[in-house]
């Protein structure tokens, strides 16, 4: 019987020297790609969630027949959706 041995192995010089290069060219290449499609699923997953959802807040959008068949899917997300939807905004939040 064989044991696995997942434990990270140190790196040498070469191998800091590649990963600081790695970390280099995706920040100047995709780190702007990719912080924009995260924020984009983000405001995504926030209309998803007032859509099927907004009856909630008191703003019914579509009927509450269809938003009980997407509920199962809604469900783990609910807490986090309304913390996001009632907390307190400043005017700098807008800028960042």
């Amino acid at each position: 019987m064989t044991e696995s041995n997942d434990a990270p192995k140190p790196k040498g010089r070469g191998g800091k020297i590649k990963e600081a290069a790695k970390g280099v060219f995706y920040g100047m290449a995709a780190h702007g790609h990719v912080t924009a499609a995260l924020r984009t699923r983000m405001y995504l997953e926030h209309l998803f969630m007032f859509i099927t959802l907004g009856d909630m807040l008191g703003v019914p959008v579509i009927p509450p027949y269809y938003s009980l068949k997407i509920l199962p899917y809604a469900v783990p997300n609910i807490k986090s959706w309304k913390q996001r939807v009632f907390r307190e905004r400043d005017f700098t939040d807008q800028v960042f």
